[in-house]
């Protein structure tokens, strides 16, 4: 991984595109501090799938009742 300031990545952009395009990642830095790091684009490859978190969340028989008028006002700005 190879570290360039900001004036080097402004001034040779097209260049750092076409090693990070090999597969190069690039940090860039503002007086010796990393800021960004540059890295290739990739596709997802497979799409996500669900039910991950099957069996491991449990919703409450009551949370789709109508929440209470105070707890409710506090949402709607009123009270404070």
């Amino acid at each position: 991984m190879d570290t360039v300031n900001i004036h080097e990545a402004k001034t040779h952009l097209s260049r750092l595109l076409e090693r990070i395009a090999r597969g190069e990642e690039i940090v860039i830095a503002k007086a010796g501090k990393p800021l960004a790091r540059l890295v290739p684009y990739r596709e997802h490859r497979s799409p996500r799938g669900g039910g991950q978190w099957k069996g491991l969340v449990r919703i409450r028989e009551d949370f789709d009742e109508p929440l209470p008028p105070e707890m409710n006002a506090g949402f709607s700005g009123e009270g404070s």
